[in-house]
């Protein structure tokens, strides 16, 4: 089980830290926007969820590492007799799930809900 839980944290960490950099931050916009207020630093929101749509392929490509090394990691704790460490397994694998059905699209469309308000001039 060990040796499972290694490889996890291999695959994990460089994703939480993408995730960190430039998937997540886009989301805090999110109630600023539906206030319709004023959105602070325009272009530097658009150039994370630039670089979120320019990363996606690669970061679902790593999600489907993770999700199976965190299966290997459910299988040897179930064989351990783990529940613990089953349940954890089990509550990761539904938050990259989450990631990926809502999260990543959510920052995406931040993205794009701004650029559409951007007058035209300020778009080229």
């Amino acid at each position: 089980m060990s040796e499972a839980a290694r490889q996890l944290a291999r695959l994990i960490h460089p994703q939480f830290v993408k995730e960190d950099k430039f998937a997540l931050p886009p989301l805090g916009l999110l109630p600023v926007l539906t206030r319709g207020e004023p959105t602070p630093d325009v272009a530097a929101a658009l150039d994370l969820t630039d670089r979120l749509e320019a990363e996606l392929p690669a970061m679902l490509a790593e999600h489907k590492a993770i999700v199976g090394a965190l299966m290997q990691l459910q299988q040897a704790a179930q064989r351990a007799e783990r529940d613990d460490i089953v349940r954890f397994a089990q509550t990761l694998i539904q938050h990259a799930l989450t990631e990926e059905a809502v999260m990543y699209p959510a920052a995406l469309f931040v993205g794009r809900y701004l650029r559409a308000r951007l007058p035209l001039t300020e778009q080229t």
